[in-house]
């Protein structure tokens, strides 16, 4: 198996802080030392959000973009990206339309969930439509993933 097959970046607080309603798979706009950073595993999901920007000559087609950290390539010279610039996220037109009426008609926000590179090499984020849970959701969790954690170690003794 090739070693850039196997870069899997993911956001673990994000199945935790927001309830996952609806999951898309999408490419993304990149300079050639973000991919070759990428493929180093030096990203991350943490503080990462998506956000609908407008062209003011097509004011009718809102394009989805993606502000998360890609840190600078090691060998990358005076042609290194910067870390924190917004990128564009490469969806069908039907898929932006949909995302948008749902984060804009209700409460609902758009939550990066993984980042990996697929079977022909291509770099793709995994992002959700998603809803902020509250607190006592989050201890109902806990306390479902400790009864399972539980059980799992009764049946094994």
């Amino acid at each position: 198996m090739n070693k850039t097959q196997d870069i899997v970046i993911k956001n673990k607080k994000a199945r935790f802080q927001y309830e996952i309603l609806e999951v898309f798979t999408a490419g993304m706009e990149l300079y050639g030392t973000e991919i070759k950073a990428i493929r180093d595993g030096k990203a991350s999901l943490v503080d990462a959000y998506c956000h609908f920007i407008t062209n003011p000559q097509r004011p009718q087609r809102p394009e989805l973009y993606i502000r998360m950290h890609i840190s600078e390539y090691t060998f990358g010279s005076y042609n290194n990206h910067d870390p924190k610039r917004e990128r564009k996220l490469l969806l069908q037109r039907r898929e932006l339309n949909k995302i948008s009426k749902k984060v804009k008609a209700t409460g609902l926000t758009i939550v990066p969930l993984k980042l990996f590179i697929n079977n022909t090499g291509i770099a793709k984020i995994e992002i959700a439509i998603a809803k902020g849970k509250k607190a006592h959701d989050k201890r109902e969790d806990i306390k479902d993933k400790d009864s399972k954690r539980e059980l799992d170690r009764i049946r094994k003794n």
